[in-house]
């Protein structure tokens, strides 16, 4: 009984390790991120090829938008419509002002579909800034607004960005001219630069009393982003903005993040009701001390607040063998005098110090001290106890007031209108890879042109994949300590085996356990004996019993 329970322990160890190890490569394939995943549209199983193709196997098209759509763009045909930028960056130094940075059209370094082709950031720390006006102006009534694009870090990144700005329509825009100060009404996309990993939505409203504007940010998204731009994988980004005043931003179909304009930008849309009153002044005699010292509190008469805190101990004794003539220190006798010292320029020369190496055996060198020990008649500086003060008044804070900036804007969706899109970046990292902008209001156009676009470079980068043991390998670098888990893994099986197969050694406890055979017959013979002892055992009680009653009597 006991080998068995043993053994089971071991399978149940075995089952809690395989577990662990399965666990870790499910988070590994997760991100460490808990997302929301939508389901994917049924329209983007229609564009699966197999998976055991190659990518050089893969017949691409260039996608098509399926409905109505303010903006496309593929990249795969001829650059038109794009601007290159022509002005320079305000308020920076003039050998970097200029938006020189370089854009080409390429096809993917790595996991690359023919054909496709996207938009890609050359040049390393220089500003880079084009645009291209919408196909019609997306106005915010009544329709949502999506905006979806690709992106991949191909170099990875170290700082820079990869998002996108929508353009506020105006009479006077005139590409050639974008730079950061152009007035834009939504900004949305990648930004990293340190360890900081950042998902931007930003939108600017406008203030219905003053007519200026003010950027509202997003709160930061509770998922760990570094994955996304670290992995060299092409990620689709997603923003949702729905008339009823909600948001949703989505990586690779899977939300990230979602709230209200209303309740979940910083700072707020609406400006609180009431401030506190910036002319209310704090009353001189106001007391926001909760304790006070007691004053009716007297000092101890023994209480000596001369006392040291710490005093030799007087129990100390001094080692044997402590060398009291010897110091710690002594001149080095190996050190010479430099040959160009000069006694009158420089001084006497004396050599440097080094450790007594007579003090390296001995208990101590030089003058004993006795050591210090804390004195138990210390008691430091009386104080008053504290007690509860009577003319507490709480902490003083200022009365509220109306505001007089306030206003009421129920409806942020209804934003100003757009009519162009543009990328102004500046990035430490070059071969920053943009592709397949799309600007709809509905979400099965989108999905249908993630499918034919983004869709198809998941798959081939999934084919490309390396195998399990490549994968496990990648883990472990990551987390090393699953090496401990994959040597009791491949250990377990063997373990396993020999507990259960091997035969097991009788012990003298198995033969003792076996000995009261009750499976063997009983004779007759053997059975009449027992029953004469037992009736002779039953006469000498009987007897006992009446030498006794006699005894009493």
């Amino acid at each position: 009984i006991t080998r068995m329970h043993f053994q089971w322990d071991w399978l149940c160890l075995g089952v809690l390790i395989i577990s662990s190890v399965t666990a870790e490569i499910e988070n590994e394939e997760t991100l460490d991120a808990d997302v929301e995943v939508e389901d994917f549209d049924k329209q983007s199983q229609e564009a699966d090829v197999d998976r055991d193709k190659s990518s050089l196997e893969v017949v691409y098209q260039t996608p098509k938008p399926t409905g109505e759509v303010y903006f496309t763009e593929t990249f795969d045909g001829v650059l038109a419509g794009w601007v290159l930028s022509k002005t320079k960056k305000e308020d920076t130094d003039d050998n970097i002002a200029k938006y020189d940075g370089r854009w080409e059209v390429e096809e993917l370094k790595e996991n690359t579909v023919p054909g496709d082709r996207g938009l890609v950031l050359k040049s390393v720390a220089k500003h880079h800034a084009i645009s291209a006006m919408l196909t019609k102006a997306f106005i915010f009534d009544n329709k949502p607004l999506i905006v979806q694009y690709e992106v991949n870090f191909q170099e990875g990144i170290d700082c820079g960005g990869a998002y996108i700005k929508l353009l506020s329509s105006s009479g006077d825009l005139n590409l050639e001219y974008f730079f950061d100060k152009t007035p834009y009404t939504i900004m949305f996309g990648p930004d990293k630069c340190g360890e900081d990993y950042k998902l931007h939505f930003i939108f600017r409203h406008k203030n219905p009393k003053t007519g200026e504007y003010e950027e509202k940010h997003a709160k930061r998204p509770d998922v760990d982003l570094k994955k996304f731009y670290l992995d060299k994988k092409t990620h689709l980004y997603t923003l949702v903005l729905k008339p009823d005043d909600t948001f949703e931003m989505l990586i690779d179909q899977s939300v990230v993040s979602k709230g209200s304009l209303l309740e979940d930008m910083v700072p707020p849309v609406n400006p609180p009701k009431e401030i506190e009153d910036p002319s209310d002044k704090k009353p001189d005699g106001w007391d926001e001390r909760p304790k006070i010292p007691d004053p009716n509190a007297v000092k101890p008469d023994d209480w000596d607040e001369d006392e040291p805190s710490k005093i030799e101990d007087p129990d100390a004794v001094k080692p044997e063998g402590w060398l009291d003539d010897e110091p710690q220190y002594v001149p080095d006798p190996n050190a010479k005098k430099p040959k160009d010292w000069d006694e009158e320029m420089d001084g006497e020369w004396e050599a440097p110090q080094i450790p007594n190496p007579k003090c390296e055996t001995a208990p101590g060198c030089g003058h004993w001290v006795r050591p210090m020990k804390n004195n138990p008649n210390y008691k430091g500086k009386w104080k008053a106890p504290m007690i509860d003060n009577p003319n507490y008044q709480g902490i003083w804070s200022p009365r509220k007031i109306l505001n007089p900036d306030y206003f009421e804007d129920l409806h942020p969706f209804k934003m100003t209108t757009v009519n162009a899109i543009g990328l102004e970046l500046w990035s430490m990292t070059s071969d920053i890879y943009f592709d397949n902008f799309i600007i709809c209001s509905e979400k099965e156009v989108a999905d249908r042109w993630a499918a034919d676009g983004w869709g198809l470079k998941k798959l081939v980068a999934s084919a490309n994949e390396p195998g399990m043991f490549s994968q496990l390998v990648t883990a472990a670098e990551d987390h090393p300590w699953l090496w401990v888990l994959y040597i009791l893994t491949l250990a377990l099986p063997v373990g396993l085996a020999v507990l259960f197969c091997w035969p097991a050694k009788k012990t003298d406890e198995d033969i003792d356990f076996k000995k009261p055979d009750i499976s063997k017959p009983i004779t007759k013979g053997e059975l009449k004996p027992e029953r004469e002892e037992l009736e002779d055992d039953e006469i000498e009680l009987e007897e006992e019993k009446e030498n006794e009653g006699t005894a009493e009597d």
